[in-house]
């Protein structure tokens, strides 16, 4: 009996890339995608309802291609991930999660944990004179909020640290092992080359693409300004993420849905949605509430996306939080940010 020849590697690729866009969640994500670019210049009549200073000087039509062009980036990472991975054995990540009804279970009560978590600090923030409490510091990428006080800084950390990373943490792991939350490396030299690579491609691209005035500092500044950012930002949002999403709901999006795909679908769209509260989100009115929506899910995506894959490939969350979180952008465009937060001359 003929055995059949193994497929060249243009075939392989035609079959993966018909593969993807056979698949349902991927169409679904891109008539969404259109329709919501679509909904967005409908409702703004050519202005979007943000406070974005970084972003005032910029042509309305270049605001709305940026997340397309930053997704065709992401897409470029994804193979330098696939490519630095490519020798590894697959990592069997749906089997760090428990039982397909158990892990439902407990994927719905962390959902449900982190919505009253985004809430709570909607609410809190402002109780205590302060922006709402977001993953993302008011004035985060955007600019603007230079004037927020140090203790509002350090509150919202420690309010993010402590109720996304530091009890979700203590909670699963006192019933899981470190590899089950993607903690530990399986191929350390490997996950530092995959680091690397994606944290200096990445650092290239948003030092050559996006504003940032780092140049514009002192020594100084620099020296006390990046390890500044780089604490504040660790503990307020990069350990969150990390913890909430990719060492926690990742595995279990996986043994729920069987599929690959579609938990990167849902690594998207699970950063996304803890964006919601930023600080230059508009829900003044109905239509301004929808543009916040539709503007964060669209602009965190590729985000959320490009974090999943890693995570998957290498199977060590902390892969993406270094390669793609810590430096690249938060200690790149955040730190002029912090510098005139905390006053550093």
């Amino acid at each position: 009996m003929a055995t059949q020849a193994p497929a060249k590697p243009a075939q392989a690729q035609r079959s993966w890339l018909m593969k993807l866009l056979s698949h349902r969640g991927v169409q679904l994500t891109l008539f969404l995608w259109i329709v919501g670019h679509g909904l967005i210049i409908m409702l703004t009549n050519g202005a979007l309802p943000f406070d974005r200073p970084a972003f005032a000087e910029i042509p309305f039509p270049l605001q709305m291609l940026a997340p397309s062009v930053m997704m065709l980036e992401i897409f470029v990472l994804m193979g330098l991930g696939y490519m630095l991975t490519r020798n590894r054995p697959v990592i069997d990540v749906a089997a760090r999660a428990p039982e397909r009804s158990q892990a439902l279970r407990e994927t719905l009560g962390l959902v449900a944990y982190a919505i009253f978590g985004q809430a709570l600090g909607w609410v809190l923030g402002p109780l205590l004179g302060f922006q709402p409490f977001s993953f993302h510091l008011a004035g985060t990428l955007v600019g603007g909020h230079s004037g927020l006080a140090v203790a509002e800084v350090w509150s919202w950390a420690i309010y993010n640290f402590g109720f996304y990373a530091v009890i979700p943490y203590l909670w699963f792991r006192s019933r899981y092992s470190a590899v089950q939350l993607n903690l530990v490396s399986t191929n350390r030299r490997n996950d530092l080359l995959v680091i690397a690579v994606i944290a200096i491609s990445e650092s290239l691209f948003e030092l050559t693409t996006l504003g940032t005035s780092l140049n514009r500092l002192s020594f100084s500044q620099l020296a006390l300004g990046l390890p500044l950012s780089l604490v504040i930002y660790g503990l307020g949002t990069v350990l969150p993420t990390m913890i909430l999403i990719y060492s926690i709901l990742i595995p279990r999006f996986l043994k729920i849905t069987g599929s690959a795909i579609t938990t990167v679908l849902l690594g998207g769209l699970s950063y996304g949605v803890v964006h919601l509260a930023e600080g230059w989100t508009n829900f003044s009115t109905p239509t301004n509430g929808l543009l916040s929506v539709m503007f964060v899910l669209i602009n965190y995506f590729g985000a959320g996306v490009i974090k999943t894959v890693l995570t998957l490939r290498t199977g060590n969350a902390w892969v993406h939080a270094l390669g793609y979180h810590t430096i690249a952008p938060h200690v790149i465009i955040d730190t002029p940010h912090i510098v005139k937060i905390f006053g550093i001359r």
